[in-house]
């Protein structure tokens, strides 16, 4: 595999913590996560009016992680494509246009309705279009981990980073596609570990990568329940029993204590990985603070690996460890 580049990058203060809302029973999952402005600007969208998605993405600005984290969710409706069309009849060749339709088309792929060629060439257009905005080479990655080739995947995984080399959500993509790797050595040598704890290791002392060893283990432990080299059940799969699995679960939730940031657009998706982890670990006391912040922003992901209801894996998770003793 082509090693990844150096993720060197400045020193930035660490953010306050702050409090959470409290748990969510009602079984959806909401991927807004905890972005206040997204979920209006959805319905928004489901209703046509594509104004106020425009005003989003303009007031989003550069913030390169929020950008793919509001366009992907905004994405996904079932209609954004054609109010995409809509908007760009009435604004050619705006970018933040272009972009929608091509997060949009990508999805459509994904689930079977648009064909990937038609996806790829919208996200072209859009990367023409903003040269500067990673998000549109993220709609190229999303395709790739389920329809291209390990080439396409590194190239456009390259094309994101160069554009934002911290990019959040393009390096949890590669991770779950190299997971898929065969396994060369033993139970705790596969590469997608060195490459998850390197990127973790030379990304800022602040940066959410810290996170991303953790991610790389569940992501493998997918993999391996899959094609029963694992046990169904993550609990008893003893997976994160060895030693660099406790080292990696050590730094990971130290890092949290220490740098959690508030007000990045996944936070929510490393605390279901930590705490999935944690969980699977037998680490009661660590796992009820990470649910505690989880709050009702629970993910499917990894709760639902290898092929288990996320929705009862995780709220059989929370109970376990937040009864009273």
């Amino acid at each position: 595999m082509p090693p990844i580049p150096s993720l060197l990058g400045a020193r930035r203060a660490p953010a306050e913590p702050s409090g959470d809302t409290g748990p969510d029973d009602s079984g959806a999952f909401d991927d807004a996560l905890d972005d206040p402005a997204l979920p209006s600007a959805r319905a928004a969208l489901t209703q046509g009016r594509w104004q106020t998605v425009r005003s989003l993405l303009l007031h989003t600005g550069d913030e390169w992680d929020r950008r793919g984290h509001r366009v992907t969710v905004l994405a996904r409706e079932p209609y954004a494509a054609a109010w995409a069309r809509q908007w760009l009849l009435r604004e050619p060749g705006s970018a933040d246009a272009a972009t929608l339709l091509a997060l949009a088309l990508v999805h459509r792929a994904l689930r079977g309705k648009e064909e990937p060629g038609t996806a790829r060439e919208a996200c072209r257009t859009a990367a023409a279009l903003a040269p500067a905005d990673p998000t549109p080479w993220l709609g190229l990655l999303l395709l790739a981990r389920t329809h291209g080739s390990e080439d396409e995947l590194l190239h456009a995984f390259g094309e994101l980073r160069r554009r934002h080399r911290e990019h959040h959500h393009g390096h949890h993509l590669l991770v779950s596609r190299l997971a898929e790797r065969p396994q060369g050595g033993g139970a705790e040598s596969h590469e997608v570990y060195d490459l998850a704890e390197r990127a973790a290791a030379e990304a800022p002392a602040d940066s959410p990568l810290a996170v991303l060893p953790v991610v790389a283990y569940a992501e493998r432990y997918r993999v391996l329940a899959a094609t029963g080299l694992a046990p169904a059940d993550p609990a008893a799969s003893g997976h994160w029993s060895g030693p660099r699995a406790r080292r990696i679960l050590r730094a990971s939730f130290d890092w949290w204590l220490e740098w959690e940031h508030d007000d990045h657009p996944r936070r929510h998706v490393d605390l279901n990985h930590l705490a999935f982890a944690m969980s699977c670990a037998g680490r009661p006391a660590e796992a009820a603070a990470l649910f505690q912040r989880i709050g009702r922003h629970a993910t499917p992901d990894p709760w639902s690996y290898p092929h288990r209801d996320p929705w009862t894996a995780f709220r059989t998770a929370r109970a376990r460890v937040l009864r009273p003793r």
